[in-house]
């Protein structure tokens, strides 16, 4: 399995090692997972990083991982990111698992709580590093948690039986 890795450099918390770190602590769960890891500017540089590991590197799933700023603009310009990623997921029919924590995420009482933004991200990551895995080496794992009210980055909701 050959996995890209996209984040950026506007982002306060260094993505990209969160998620090594996970794929080098889940390694024996994994197996083998070679990464091809790009670092671009901003959110909106993303897409064309993921289509340039498609390809040029030839990789099975990338992960798009950004951080949105708290500023009307940045959800903008994370929305217009967004819709790239899915084109380039259509036109390559390759999953991208994109991965934004929005700075508004973690804002209390108006002020931006960064011990709350380092643990969603932190959890995020590490929860759709599994998902990219599984995705390409073992889907079973996703049917399985199918319908859990699973939430990457906060505590699970849970799953509601239907009747």
């Amino acid at each position: 399995m050959k996995l890209g890795i996209v984040d950026t450099t506007f982002s306060r918390i260094n993505m990209g090692k969160i998620a090594l770190d996970e794929l080098e602590k889940n390694k024996n769960i994994f197996g083998k997972v070679e990464v091809i890891r790009k670092t671009a500017p901003g959110i909106k540089d993303l897409p064309v990083e993921c289509q340039l590991l498609f390809e040029l590197e030839d990789c099975d799933i990338v992960m798009a991982l950004g951080m949105v700023g708290a500023e009307d603009v940045d959800g903008v310009c994370a929305h217009e990111a967004s819709t790239a990623i899915q084109g380039v997921m259509l036109a390559n029919s390759r999953h991208i698992i994109e991965v934004f924590v929005h700075m508004k995420e973690s804002v209390r009482d108006g002020k931006l709580d960064e011990k709350d933004l380092v643990a969603l991200t932190e959890g995020r990551v590490r929860k759709h590093v599994h998902n990219a895995v599984w995705l390409v080496k073992n889907p079973e794992k996703l049917i399985e948690r199918a319908g859990t009210g699973r939430r990457q980055g906060r505590e699970d909701e849970g799953g509601i039986e239907a009747q």
